[in-house]
């Protein structure tokens, strides 16, 4: 057991947790806070815990309608995102 201890080391590792932004679709819609018609990014953010840089698992997925004139972030489930991008109504 001595000799395994001579030679051992600390030992660093990197984690943390990373997030990214993907655009899933923009559409043309009145925001109900501004009362504009514009462009509105639908975007999903994922949350991943990474290890030395290199993101691994993903720990949670949100999406958001963003409204280009005024900055108002408005939450989606999935499924409103999807309708929304595919042209239906919200």
């Amino acid at each position: 057991m001595a000799g395994f201890l001579e030679y051992s080391r600390p030992v660093l590792i990197i984690f943390g947790l990373t997030g990214r932004n993907h655009l899933v679709g923009t559409v043309s819609a009145i925001c109900e806070r501004c009362g504009n018609q514009g462009a509105h990014h639908l975007t999903k953010y994922v949350r991943r815990f990474s290890i030395f840089f290199i993101p691994l698992i993903p720990l949670g997925t949100r999406y958001d309608d963003t409204c280009t004139v005024c900055g108002r972030v408005r939450p989606m489930t999935r499924e409103q995102s999807e309708r929304a991008a595919a042209g239906q109504l919200r």
